[in-house]
């Protein structure tokens, strides 16, 4: 399309310049030539657009210099809006400045010409007015469209996390139940049993969690989707417990209700920690903690199993969980537990404006 607009503005440059110079009666040789190289190097401003500009000033200049007829210079119009449509700073001003210096000369020898002056100057003016509306245009457009690829980006990024979160912790504890389900049969039936409704109570959470979260690709919610938050802490807690795990949670502080961002951030954190305990720390006992401050929640997960591996591989558990931290302005540290013995989670997350329960 910008192709065939290409074409069409040289053209009207073409036939506005050259037809006036035929249809003015007799003249001199050199306006027709003039006329021509003033308009039809318009066609190429795309590729060489200094050169252009410089070919078709110098004529247009010439020609009004040598006292042509007076003409529309459609020719430079279209290069001055092509500078300031398109052109970096520095080329725009230089644009400018030969402009300037061109109609000046033009204008004012071998005779000046105010009144001349002042109907170009304002085409000009015009001309560059109208092309740097078209840039600011195309500017906005291409911010429209990078802010919506951004944010598909961070919407894919955040499903993607929730599914990890959501299947990892879900496949982790009916993992280790199942193991253990069959030994457990003959030995303590009653333990079985229990270890056999936690994999049916984990997989219908997981089934819930999973419509909830595919949902939001299939349509947009009206309102922010059903998460878990802290609400749901004891919950998860308690799940990890028939793990074998000797799992706590401690409160201290003055609890308070945070914006529903920070209260599924610290949950989807406690969920990923928790899955790692069952799944890698051969831990015996884990510890979740939440400290309410003035204007921060701190939650930490702290276990007694072997602490971090020495592989080098870093799964998308812990850079989830940082992600998730940062998205609220919070900080998110691992390392060893107190004594090192153990792995230690902690995420800080800011709560600007808390609403006290």
């Amino acid at each position: 399309m910008s192709r065939y607009v290409n074409l069409a503005v040289a053209a009207a440059a073409v036939v506005a310049t050259v037809l006036p110079a035929l249809l003015g009666g007799p003249h001199d040789w050199w306006v027709l030539p003039l006329a021509v190289l003033s308009s039809v190097p318009v066609l190429w401003r795309d590729r060489a657009l200094i050169p252009v500009a410089l070919v078709v000033g110098v004529a247009t200049t010439v020609s009004a210099s040598l006292g042509a007829p007076p003409l529309l210079p459609v020719g430079p119009l279209v290069c001055v809006y092509t500078f300031a449509a398109r052109s970096s700073l520095p080329v725009r001003l230089l644009g400018v400045a030969a402009t300037a210096a061109g109609l000046v000369f033009s204008l004012f020898y071998p005779h000046p010409d105010v009144e001349v002056l002042r109907y170009l100057a304002i085409a000009y003016v015009l001309a560059y007015a109208l092309g740097t509306a078209s840039r600011a245009r195309r500017t906005q457009a291409i911010a429209q469209a990078e802010r919506a690829e951004s944010a598909v980006l961070r919407e894919r990024t955040r499903i993607a996390r929730d599914l990890h979160d959501i299947l990892t912790h879900a496949v982790g504890v009916m993992v280790v139940q199942a193991e253990a389900g069959p030994l457990l049969v003959r030995s303590d039936p009653d333990r079985a049993d229990t270890a056999f409704a936690a994999i049916a109570a984990t997989g219908r959470d997981a089934v819930v969690q999973l419509r909830r979260a595919v949902g939001s690709l299939r349509e947009a919610a009206d309102g922010p989707l059903d998460q878990p938050g802290l609400p749901q802490l004891p919950t998860l807690v308690d799940r990890v417990r028939t793990t074998g795990l000797e799992a706590s949670l401690a409160v201290s502080g003055t609890p308070f209700t945070p914006p529903a961002d920070v209260g599924v951030a610290t949950y989807r954190i406690v969920q990923e920690a928790l899955t790692n305990v069952v799944r890698h720390a051969h831990a015996a006992s884990v510890r979740v903690r939440l400290d309410y401050a003035a204007r921060s929640l701190t939650v930490s997960i702290t276990d007694d199993g072997r602490g971090a591996t020495r592989s080098g591989r870093r799964g998308y558990g812990i850079v989830g969980m940082r992600e998730r931290a940062q998205a609220c302005g919070g900080t998110l540290l691992t390392g060893a537990a107190v004594g090192r013995r153990g792995f230690r989670v902690e995420a800080t997350l800011p709560v600007p404006a808390p609403v006290r329960a």
